[in-house]
């Protein structure tokens, strides 16, 4: 499948160019645009289970559309609902991608989305939860954000101590611990930033360079109160 990223960090969003057979799967209401003789329909996949894992243990959406040139070569336009960038990753299958919520957005055929368990530590601290995205296969993927997405590549044995909640991606061979992110709790908490994941290359981390909490609690203080 030929395709575009359009527009840059902001306001970005996929041109697909399909050919006859060819399809994209996309996250519920991505499709902005599409060619009269392409077809879309909804789906949960593979399964009703993998739909309800992704929703309930996820918090991603149950239903993905896919859209097929059944009837001849299109063109179709995928956008996502938040402010920031897309960015496409190639998966060769042999690794896994781990995706926080909301990070998919589309995917080429051989790609599968279902659901991993992290650790204890991590699920209860870290932004991602107890579940994450695990997504898998042999394709492209492409993920969306809050903010600009900004690759971080660790050598062996390199580190990198990030933000929780700038986490968009991660190979699952990368490991990675949750810890304070001062010598003590008091310290950590004043500079804002209390818990933090250190990763452990190699690899490659994506992150995003707003975090929506932060943009969250911003937007309140233009707000009256009611």
């Amino acid at each position: 499948m030929k395709y575009e990223i359009l527009y840059g960090n902001a306001f970005p969003v996929i041109k697909c160019n399909l050919e006859q057979g060819e399809s994209v799967k996309a996250e519920s209401d991505a499709m902005i645009t599409m060619s009269g003789n392409l077809d879309i329909r909804g789906n949960a996949d593979r399964n009703i289970l993998g739909g309800l894992a992704r929703k309930l243990l996820a918090g991603e959406k149950f239903f993905f559309q896919t859209i097929t040139a059944s009837r001849g070569s299109g063109e179709v336009l995928l956008g996502h609902s938040a402010l920031g960038g897309i960015i496409d990753v190639e998966l060769d299958g042999s690794y896994n991608l781990r995706v926080q919520k909301d990070g998919f957005l589309a995917a080429t055929q051989g790609i599968e989305v279902d659901t991993a368990m992290q650790n204890l530590m991590q699920g209860l601290f870290s932004r991602e939860g107890l579940f994450v995205l695990n997504i898998h296969g042999k394709g492209t993927v492409f993920l969306s954000s809050f903010g600009a997405i900004h690759p971080i590549t660790l050598k062996e044995g390199e580190e990198i101590i990030i933000d929780n909640g700038h986490l968009v991606a991660w190979p699952d061979y990368m490991q990675y611990s949750i810890e304070r992110a001062s010598n003590g709790w008091m310290s950590s908490l004043m500079s804002g930033e209390a818990l933090v994941c250190r990763f452990r290359g190699p690899g490659t981390v994506l992150i995003q360079t707003r975090k929506p909490d932060a943009f969250g609690r911003w937007m309140r203080g233009f707000v009256p109160n009611s």
